[in-house]
């Protein structure tokens, strides 16, 4: 009778016990550690909570939304029959949805470019290491720590009509009567743009920061050997250094100012300015999806999907634009 000794590998213990089925190895591949004794399902449980929240809180409400729009569901009962396309011929066909729709654009032409810029040369004004550069990197970030609707309120105070801006410029002279920051449409949508860039100005320097960091320096030094200016060195040399990072932040920054809201609801104190001029679209969105007595979830589910193939847009014109000036 003839046997086969069982050769061990080296390094492999062969006196552990195995439970269950184990993976299976490949043509080449050489299992270590405790890779031999899994079985071949278990990484997969390792994404079963992370895709179970995406679907539950991210994938399930855009389909829900989706479906919403093509009914005339009230907000208090969540159902409706099926209407078609009524929701967004009604949508279309409403004047003030326009209008919401130019505020948030305009919102987003002008923010846009300078949270883009800004940023970027706040990060030049600290990147170098001089004596008390930490203390002034920590106060500059406090504005993105705070909370959006702290500091809301707090420049809600001081552009009132009796806030700090107007009582100021009239003890000087400047003024005989309060300025209506506040009230007008366009004045209140440049307020409301100008705590947004105030907030998140600090924030997008952190990642200008991180970029210009990977920058080789001696591109600098053959910049200045060859006489190029601050204006000729920042356009040749840090320009194109950061532009993968200036890309990421259009948009980023194009997403948050399509759905602005908190800004503009706060700083009217909820009601978008005389009328309603000054409300953005996801205001719209909210005042008509969500009024108990004569609010259209339907309606208002249109709203949001025209919101995001609004974003989609502006998000593959920006890659064209993008892709355009690279090449």
């Amino acid at each position: 009778m003839t046997t086969t000794a069982s050769v061990a590998e080296p390094g492999r213990r062969t006196d552990l016990p195995r439970s269950g089925p184990t993976r299976r190895r490949r043509d080449g591949e050489v299992l270590n550690g405790a890779a031999r004794y899994r079985a071949w399902w278990v990484p997969w449980l390792w994404v079963v909570a992370p895709v179970a929240v995406v679907a539950m809180f991210y994938l399930f409400p855009f389909l829900n939304t989706f479906f919403l729009s093509f009914t005339n569901a009230s907000p208090l009962s969540g159902q409706g029959d099926y209407v078609g396309l009524q929701n967004y011929r009604d949508l279309l066909s409403d004047p003030v949805f326009w209008n919401a729709v130019l505020n948030s654009v305009v919102y987003a032409v002008i923010v846009v470019p300078l949270m883009v810029v800004l940023p970027l040369l706040v990060a030049l004004l600290v990147r170098d290491k001089v004596p008390g550069i930490g203390l002034f990197r920590s106060l500059y970030y406090v504005p993105a720590i705070a909370s959006l609707v702290v500091i809301s309120l707090a420049w809600s105070a001081i552009l009132k009509d009796q806030g700090m801006v107007n009582m100021t410029l009239m003890d000087m002279g400047l003024i005989d009567q309060p300025i209506s920051f506040l009230t007008g449409r366009w004045t209140l949508l440049l307020c409301a743009m100008a705590v947004t860039l105030w907030s998140g100005i600090p924030y997008y320097m952190i990642m200008y920061l991180a970029a210009l960091a990977n920058l080789d320096r001696s591109l600098y030094d053959a910049a200045a050997v060859d006489g190029a200016g601050p204006v000729r060195t920042f356009l040749t040399v840090t320009v194109p250094g950061v532009r993968t990072m200036m890309t990421l932040v259009a948009v980023l920054v194009t997403i948050g100012c399509l759905k602005i809201f908190t800004e503009v609801h706060l700083l009217s104190n909820g009601t978008g300015g005389i009328g309603g001029e000054s409300q953005t679209l996801t205001m719209y969105i909210r005042a008509v999806g969500l009024d108990p007595t004569y609010g259209s979830l339907g309606m208002g589910s249109a709203g949001a999907v025209a919101l995001f193939i609004m974003t989609i847009g502006f998000l593959i014109a920006s890659q064209r634009l993008n892709a355009n000036s690279e090449n």
